[in-house]
């Protein structure tokens, strides 16, 4: 997403298209951002493939947009979306929160519930505004931040504050400074994603930060473990010991 910048220096508003098979929400949608400073409304959709015409006919900036319409849905827009060579960016605006793992895997800037409250839509879009020119240069491919549910919306949790991450059936979860988040994500597709220089599997139910590793004890017979920063003792698996071995030099 490239945005042009105005003769006094600054940023242009964001070109906006709000996608939406609810005429309801498109005018709510359309109301809020109207009163909202850095957005421009260019148009509006009902259906994925009308979105998918006027992103090609319009370049907007920002798309707005819902995930559950017949036939081409939000996230299929959004991976079509994906595959342009300069995509706008994304804000899910959606009634459920059942898809926010694929959403956030579709480099979506946000999601947003219905109803959408004014304030939580305006933090959503200086999200995308503090993003613009950041997507210069060769990214480097590993997940920088999770999207977990709390109360009623979503929450930002930056990778690198995440201390330890436990499996938990087809959930993990995430502590994360004295708090804890479920998210539904397998540990083994999640350690894919995850950088290796900063983190380590030690179990196949845990993963650690590697700079809340402070130390390895031998149990005896052949038994590791490692300790945290704060001062919890966790088992090694034996398949996971070389590799936190070498983190130690060993």
């Amino acid at each position: 997403m490239t945005v042009p910048e105005t003769a006094e220096g600054g940023h242009a508003p964001l070109r906006t298209l709000i996608v939406d098979d609810e005429p309801l929400a498109v005018e709510r949608l359309q109301v809020i951002c109207a009163r909202m400073e850095g957005l421009a409304v260019i148009g509006t959709a009902s259906d994925g493939q009308a979105a998918l015409r006027l992103v090609d006919a319009l370049a907007p900036d920002l798309v707005l947009l819902d995930l559950t319409m017949p036939e081409t849905d939000g996230l299929a827009v959004a991976r079509r979306l994906s595959d342009l060579g300069n995509p706008p960016a994304v804000i899910f605006v959606t009634a459920h929160d059942a898809f926010a793992v694929e959403a956030f895997d579709l480099d979506a800037v946000d999601y947003v519930l219905k109803p959408v409250a004014p304030d939580r839509l305006q933090r959503a879009v200086r999200r995308v505004i503090s993003r613009r020119g950041l997507r210069t240069g060769a990214a480097s491919g590993w997940l920088e931040e999770f999207w977990v549910p709390h109360r009623s919306e979503l929450m930002r949790v930056p990778a690198r504050h995440v201390q330890r991450i436990d499996a938990e059936r087809d959930y993990v979860r995430l502590h994360v400074m004295g708090q804890s988040y479920l998210l539904l994500q397998t540990i083994t597709g999640l350690e894919e994603r995850l950088d290796p220089e900063q983190f380590i599997r030690i179990h196949r139910s845990c993963i650690l930060r590697r700079d809340h590793v402070t130390g390895l004890r031998h149990e005896g017979l052949g038994v590791w473990s490692a300790e945290t920063v704060d001062g919890e003792t966790l088992r090694i698996g034996r398949t996971y010991l070389p590799a936190v071995k070498k983190m130690a030099g060993r």
